[in-house]
């Protein structure tokens, strides 16, 4: 009896007096979920509505869960007794890819509206079918493509036994991207958002360029004296989003405050993590040979 009182209220708050009261946790679940699909409907953006991948989040969580069970549990183990692979002509091959990749949605940003036609106050998402509208929406979805092939720079450093590498803020930063360009381009695909796209497309040309030059061998580490400045530039980047983010909480050009809002919380913590790591793997290393 109080089982099904209890449900029935659920029910009911989900229903919101649209149905009959459900009489089990089955119905229940299928009601939340046609709740879900009807909410989706009406705030999502139609024109990516049948574009791969974008119907549903679950694709997007099924392959984030994947990863970090792949490079948490499964691949040490597979790695425990193997000796790391080098993976030289991989990487350098790879992290050429992902500096092309990066210089191609970069050039795409400048073209879609932030060399000509976009406010750095406030732009908001163009939702029409005009060829720079749809050239934006097309960009923020091969974004999001790009953050689910960014997985294989940690299934790298676990082939290669780097377990130092894959710390706390490379799986934070891993795991959140893809989830969050996924309800970007879900449901706001352009607009005022996409600027921290474009900043992270110069970041990724530069950081990918000293991930290749790596690979390549001692012969040319020599001409890799910037590494440090690499992490300045990404404190740079989440500074330059947290001040154009919060422009619209105080502009009104009709994007939504509660996503400027999320992305001031995300690039104050990005923020955070990279500082930390900054002092950890700079600093201190200064401080130790000062004493020394």
């Amino acid at each position: 009896m109080t089982s099904r009182l209890k449900t029935g209220t659920l029910a009911a708050l989900f229903c919101d007096g649209e149905c009959e009261e459900a009489s089990n946790v089955t119905s229940l679940v299928r009601l939340a979920v046609d709740r879900y699909h009807r909410l989706v409907h009406a705030f999502s953006d139609p024109r990516v509505a049948d574009w791969p991948l974008m119907d549903s989040p679950m694709p997007t969580l099924v392959m984030v869960a994947a990863y970090l069970y792949v490079v948490i549990i499964l691949g040490p183990r597979l790695m425990a007794n193997r000796k790391p692979f080098q993976l030289r002509s991989v990487l350098i091959y790879y992290n050429a890819f992902q500096v092309a990749f990066s210089l191609i949605m970069l050039w795409e940003h400048l073209m879609s509206g932030w060399l000509w036609d976009y406010s750095f106050r406030c732009q908001p998402v163009d939702y029409s079918r005009s060829p720079t509208a749809l050239r934006m929406a097309n960009l923020c979805w091969w974004y999001y493509i790009s953050k689910l092939t960014e997985f294989m720079d940690t299934i790298f450093f676990v082939l290669r036994k780097k377990d130092n590498q894959v710390s706390l803020l490379h799986l934070y930063h891993h795991t959140l991207t893809p989830i969050e360009t996924w309800i970007c381009c879900k449901f706001i695909a352009g607009g005022h958002g996409t600027f921290s796209n474009l900043i992270n497309n110069i970041v990724h040309v530069i950081m990918y360029l000293y991930y290749m030059m790596a690979a390549m061998g001692p012969a040319y580490h020599k001409y890799l004296w910037w590494k440090k400045y690499l992490t300045s530039l990404q404190l740079a980047q989440f500074t330059l989003v947290f001040i154009h983010s919060a422009q619209v909480l105080f502009i009104d050009c009709g994007y939504p405050k509660l996503i400027a809002a999320f992305l001031l919380v995300h690039s104050a913590i990005f923020f955070g993590l990279f500082y930390d790591f900054y002092m950890q793997a700079y600093k201190k290393t200064q401080t130790v040979k000062k004493a020394e």
